[in-house]
Order: C-alpha cells, then structure tokens, then sequence
C-alpha cells in the first residue's frame, strides 16, 4: 500500500518528475489545451513585439473605428502595443512551463473574454480588414479569427477550471529566473525594433522583394465582380432596376450605386505609387531603373525626427556624385515640406506616396530604402543610417557593402532569436529535472534500504 501511495504521488507539483497519471482523463484534456493556447500566445505576443509600430498602428485603427482616436494620441497606443505583446508572450510561456498556473490560466481566459466579443463586433460590421492578432506574419479574415478565439475561449475555460492539472517542467523554486528572463526578453526585442527596424520583416516590402513582382496580377486570377444597382424616376416615382431589367426610355436616370458581390485576387502590392509636386507619376521610372534608387520615407514630415539630417544630406551628396536618384516619399501637405526644407537644409525632391503605404514600407521616420531594378537591397532607420566615410565617397554602391544584399536570411534571424531564448530555458529546464530527478532518488533511498531490512 505504501508503494502504491507513493508511485501515485511521482511528480505532482512539487521538484519531483513528470506524472503518468496526469496525462489520464481530465489531465490529458488540461495539458492539451494548456499547450496549445501556449502556443499561439507566444507566437502572437512575439510577433507582435517584433513589430511594436504595426501593433501600434493596427490599434489606431481600432481607435478609429470606434471613435476614440482623438482620445489617444500615437504615445498611449504605442504603449498598449508594447504591453500587450509582452502579457501575451509571457502568458503563453508561463502556460507553457506551468508557473502560477492559476494567475496564468486566468489571465488567458480573461484575455480571451475581451478578444472574443471584439473578434465577433468586428466579424458582423467589418470596420477593418483583419484584426491583426499575428501582425503581418498570418492575416486572418475577421470570421476565421472569430471562431479561433471562440475556440481558444473554450480551452482556457477548460484550462482555468483545473490549472493545477497542468505538469511543471520547472520546479516552483527555480519560476522566478523564467519569470524574468522571459519579461525581459520580450521587452528588449520590442525595445530594439523600436529603435531600429523589426528585426523580422513578414511585409511584402521586405529586403529582397520585388516591388513589380509584388503588384503583379497573375494570369487566370480570380476577378472581382460588382452589381450595378441604377435608380431611375418616372411620374414621380423613383424605383431601382438592375442591368438585366432595365427599363425603356420613358424613364429618368437619377443614380446608380455599385457594389462589390466578390473580391477578386488582390496582389500583395496594391497601393504603390509615387507622384511628384507637379502631379506627375514617376512610378514606373523609379521600379524600372536599372541603378540605385534612394527612398527617404517619412509618412508625416511634421512628426519625423530630424536629428540625422546632416547625414541624410551626406547620403543625397553621395547619390548626386554617383548620379544615383534621391526622393523622399511623404504624404504630407506643401507647408509639412517647406518646415522640414527649412528645418534641415534639404534640397532632395519631394513625392507624395500613401500614407498607408509609406507606414507599411519602412517601420521609421524618417526611413532610408535603397532600391535596384524594383528589388529592395537594404532598409535603415534613422537611429542606424549607412555612414560612407572619404576613402569610400568616390565608390559606386557595387564596391560598398551598403549597396550589396545582405545574407543573413530570415530563416537565420529566426534561429538566432530562439537560440537566445529557447537555449537558455532548455539548459534551465534540463539542470532542474536533473535536480528534481537526483533528490527525488535521494528521498527513495532511504525508503528501499529501510523496507529491504525490514522484510
């Protein structure tokens, strides 16, 4: 009886190992659920943080669409970005390695609470395209992450209601170090994607993307269609008529509305363009030359840092010698651009882009594209503008390795960031299980000595 009591208890919740039992019946469905809302916090916490500006600006659009936009100025909504991705990713890696298991199931049910009434406002009236919940890295409809909501909803009630059927892979002693590593972590990768650029790029202007490539519509794409309703009058009386039934002449044309029943293929790239101060669309000279083509990209001039801009006039003195073009692209007005002529001696051209566009281009402003044949060669903030120095002032971009892609692929980027986080925990949870293992051991010894001279 004594034998049995105490294989049952093997690695409940205190340092000793993994139960069997747990993964039976009730605590099977726990752990189940618990991994999967870890999971897709943690991906949705860390895709997020990676690109706090897109969380920032995907919240105004929330502001916007219910009015409050006004309220909050850009500072609040970047913080609401920042803090969100950092609660998400750490609720995801506390469920993940069960610590304050009843704090962390509870903070994801109640995070799923507010998301899912939002998710189902947002799938019957379409204020905006998609929620945004994975960033640019997976772009859900508004009904798809509706019923992922729904559905994460009901595993973190399941979860909430018996969190401490979830096992530990740490022991309770050692949750701070993960506790904080893991706040921290998430900080930090926010902290310099602010300062510089998302060091993961999921936008369809990433370095190495073709711009044309991106606005091209494939042969035998699907098409959208529209329905033409016209309103037509006649003896006073206005009435609706599609094309099909139409009318003879006897009536009156008074309006016509036409809708969008389907939507057809849309490229990735839809929205590109650049147009000079004289109206004239100078895109299709930009992505077809040949050579380098300078982009300073500044959506709002009047909210653009100017503290670099002795080297940004560096940069278009280069581009001048070397007969390379030199825009900055904006959306801001005549009097935006005269302020930042006057503000810091610039004598580049101006071209108006979307605002939209521009944001979704470069998460910095200003922010510098260097540009060859339409492909995107490098991007920088200007926290980090390229520095050309006198011995390499009178080299073409082909001899300086500013003008060459890089070869750290995003595949790379994505193991160097795990390895900094996942490595780290992987040693912490093997030495832990180790200890937990060898005291537990250490515990049993005395127990089959004792029962061995006692038969």
């Amino acid at each position: 009886m004594e034998k049995q009591k105490h294989n049952d208890n093997i690695g409940t919740s205190d340092n000793r190992p993994i139960p069997r039992r747990e993964w039976r019946g009730a605590g099977l469905v726990v752990n189940v659920a618990r991994m999967v809302l870890a999971v897709v916090f943690i991906f949705s916490g860390f895709v997020k943080a990676v690109d706090p500006r897109g969380t920032q600006y995907k919240i105004g659009d929330y502001l916007e669409a219910l009015h409050l936009a006004d309220a909050a100025p850009d500072t609040v909504a970047l913080g609401i970005s920042i803090a969100l991705s950092a609660l998400e990713f750490s609720v995801g890696i506390f469920l993940l390695f069960a610590i304050r298991r009843r704090l962390a199931s509870r903070l994801a049910l109640l995070l799923l609470i507010v998301m899912t009434p939002l998710t189902l406002w947002l799938a019957l009236a379409n204020p905006i395209s998609d929620c945004g919940c994975f960033g640019d890295a997976v772009v859900l409809t508004n009904w798809q992450t509706f019923w992922k909501n729904a559905l994460l909803l009901a595993m973190a009630a399941i979860v909430a209601a018996k969190p401490t059927k979830m096992f530990r892979f740490v022991s309770e002693s050692n949750q701070w170090i993960v506790i904080n590593y893991t706040i921290l972590f998430i900080l930090a990768i926010s902290a310099r994607s602010l300062y510089d650029l998302p060091q993961l790029d999921f936008r369809p202007y990433h370095v190495g993307a073709s711009i044309p490539d991106g606005m091209a519509i494939p042969d035998g794409a699907e098409q959208p269609q529209f329905e033409t309703t016209f309103i037509l009058e006649k003896d006073g009386e206005q009435r609706e008529f599609s094309l099909d039934d139409y009318p003879d002449s006897t009536w009156t044309f008074v309006d016509s509305r036409t809708v969008e029943t389907r939507r057809g293929y849309v490229p990735p790239i839809h929205d590109f363009s650049i147009t000079t101060d004289e109206g004239d669309d100078i895109t299709e000279q930009v992505l077809s030359n040949d050579s380098y083509v300078f982009l300073l990209v500044a959506p709002h001039l009047e909210k653009a840092d100017d503290s670099q801009h002795d080297q940004i006039n560096e940069l278009y003195e280069y581009a001048q010698e070397h007969a390379y073009p030199f825009y900055c692209l904006t959306a801001s007005n005549e009097g935006g651009v005269n302020r930042w002529r006057d503000l810091t001696g610039a004598e580049y051209p101006f071209c108006h882009t979307d605002e939209i566009t521009l944001k979704t281009i470069i998460r910095s402003s200003p922010g510098l594209v260097l540009i060859k044949a339409g492909t995107v060669v490098r991007k920088w903030s200007h926290n980090n503008l390229p520095v050309i120095d006198n011995a390499q002032a009178a080299l073409p971009l082909e001899q300086l390795p500013i003008g060459q892609m890089p070869h750290d692929s995003m595949s790379h980027q994505v193991l160097r960031l795990m390895l900094w986080f996942v490595l780290p925990l992987l040693l912490l949870v093997i030495a832990d299980r180790t200890w937990a293992w060898t005291k537990w051991l250490r515990r049993r010894k005395p127990q089959e000595k004792k029962r061995t001279t006692n038969p």
